[in-house]
């Protein structure tokens, strides 16, 4: 019985607990469907926004309406700049290339006193070959031909005036006249620096001179005999005439013998006379021979032992050669003179080029730079030459990039030592306006059939208008225009340089 009422509480209990959850179960309901709700009116917001009709869909794929690309008109100076690459070099590179042997032998190395990079000051010893001296002076022309005294000429006074600039005078000659002065400067400068110059004729040629002097003296001793027979004859003359005056006691015979007698004296006087002039002209030209011949001896210059470099310091870019080297070509490269700078032109641009144009160099090794002008522009072209040999006389390690027209570009100051060599960019202000013009991007401009040009403007309400132009000056992706017509044309107009993209996929300039 009390199990029956046991089983009976506990089925009550189990009912009572089921409709608890039961209760929840419907408290529920509600609050999901208002959530559902909710997702799915954003779900359809969303759906509304990815599906289209076709319509629609069409429409939105159409592109937008063609549109003109415009540029302002402006007003301002316009330059056209070309960029190109440039060496650093020496503004004259000489090869030093001796004579042969003074005795004739091979020539020989047999001094070297610099090497390379070494500075080069006017009057020092370059090199010594075979004994002999190439001495390094100033000035502009090699020396071309040996320079012996009595030579004329401005090679001469080249000469004089490199000697003048290291002390020696050359005084009294005048410019251009190899005298004594400039005998005398040579011969100071060989000695300044431990040689003795060549002499004219080599050692013998002071026999030259011997021979003159001898002759003179023959010719002052042929004179003094002269005369002296002349005075003696003429003593005779005054004597014997004396006791010849005819008197009472003389006779016919002796009277004709006296006559014959001073007819014969008169005869010997003259040629006498005439001996004495002829030797006093022989003298006269045995000294005036004399005088060339010591103007024709002395130091002379020979051609290879003297290097013309243009300034100073200058410095040893190259030494190929080693003390005792048998010399066969140059024996050394002197690099002299104010730094300049090798560009090459290419043939598209080579007539943009023209001496005188502003530049600028740019090292881009430190940043620095330096303004500079183009001093001159080849007329031929140069291409590069894999031998390594020079043309237009470049240094050969310029050939790697020897490919156009040579332009040289001169720094407004003088570079640095440390410049040399440098590989740089120049920027060559190659045109300008020379002040402010009415400019327009290159692609504004049109050619007609005609062959006129214009421009399109665009008005502010839509409307386009053509206005002829002559253009300018072109730079910078921009042209100078001139209005053919007055008042078309200002500063501020738009003016068209393209078409947008329309239906076709197609693009237009102006």
């Amino acid at each position: 019985m009390q199990n029956d009422e046991r089983l009976s509480m506990d089925a009550a209990e189990a009912t009572r607990g089921n409709g608890g959850d039961a209760v929840r179960s419907r408290r529920r309901w509600p609050a999901l469907i208002a959530v559902g709700a909710v997702a799915l009116t954003v779900a359809g917001f969303g759906a509304s926004l990815l599906i289209k009709s076709p319509a629609q869909a069409a429409a939105d794929s159409r592109p937008p309406a063609p549109s003109v690309i415009t540029a302002p008109v402006e007003y301002r100076t316009l330059a056209s700049s070309m960029i190109i690459r440039g060496t650093v070099v020496a503004g004259q590179s000489v090869e030093i290339t001796p004579g042969g042997a003074p005795d004739g032998g091979s020539p020989t190395v047999s001094k070297l006193p610099l090497k390379a990079g070494d500075q080069v000051r006017a009057g020092r010893l370059l090199v010594e070959i075979s004994g002999r001296p190439v001495i390094a002076l100033q000035g502009t022309v090699p020396l071309y031909r040996d320079l012996k005294p009595g030579a004329q000429g401005s090679d001469v006074g080249r000469l004089q005036d490199a000697l003048q600039r290291l002390g020696h005078s050359t005084s009294p000659d005048n410019r251009g006249s190899y005298g004594e002065g400039t005998k005398a400067a040579v011969t100071a400068l060989y000695e300044a620096l431990g040689y003795e110059p060549v002499p004219v004729g080599g050692v013998d040629g002071s026999a030259t001179v011997t021979s003159a002097e001898a002759q003179v003296t023959s010719a002052e001793r042929a004179l003094d005999d002269a005369e002296d027979a002349l005075k003696i004859a003429e003593a005779d003359s005054r004597s014997g005439s004396g006791g010849s005056a005819t008197g009472p006691g003389k006779t016919a015979a002796s009277t004709a013998g006296t006559v014959g007698e001073k007819e014969g004296s008169g005869r010997d006087l003259a040629i006498l006379r005439k001996t004495v002039e002829r030797a006093g002209e022989d003298l006269a030209t045995a000294r005036e021979g004399l005088v060339a011949a010591r103007a024709a001896a002395g130091a002379m210059v020979p051609s290879g032992e003297v290097a013309f470099l243009e300034s100073f310091p200058a410095r040893v870019q190259d030494l190929p050669v080693r003390l005792g080297a048998k010399v066969q070509g140059a024996v050394m490269t002197v690099a002299a003179g104010p730094l300049v700078v090798h560009g090459y032109v290419p043939d598209h641009q080579k007539g943009l080029i023209r001496a005188g144009q502003k530049a600028e160099i740019l090292s881009e090794v430190n940043g620095a730079t330096a303004t500079a002008s183009v001093r001159s522009i080849a007329t031929t072209r140069t291409t590069p030459r894999p031998d390594g040999d020079t043309q237009d006389g470049q240094p050969a390690g310029e050939q790697a990039e020897a490919d156009g027209y040579l332009m040289t570009l001169a720094p407004g100051r003088p570079l640095e030592a440390e410049w040399t060599g440098r590989n740089v960019r120049l920027t060559v202000l190659a045109a300008t306006t020379g002040g402010k013009v009415l400019v327009v991007p290159v692609t504004a401009v049109s050619a007609g059939a005609d062959g006129s040009t214009a421009v399109t403007v665009l008005e502010d309400d839509g409307r386009q208008r053509r206005v002829r132009v002559k253009p300018g000056t072109i730079g910078d992706g921009h042209v100078e225009v001139i209005p053919l017509d007055s008042g078309t044309l200002g500063q501020g107009d738009r003016v068209v340089t393209g078409v947008r993209a329309g239906s076709t996929g197609q693009e237009g300039t102006g």
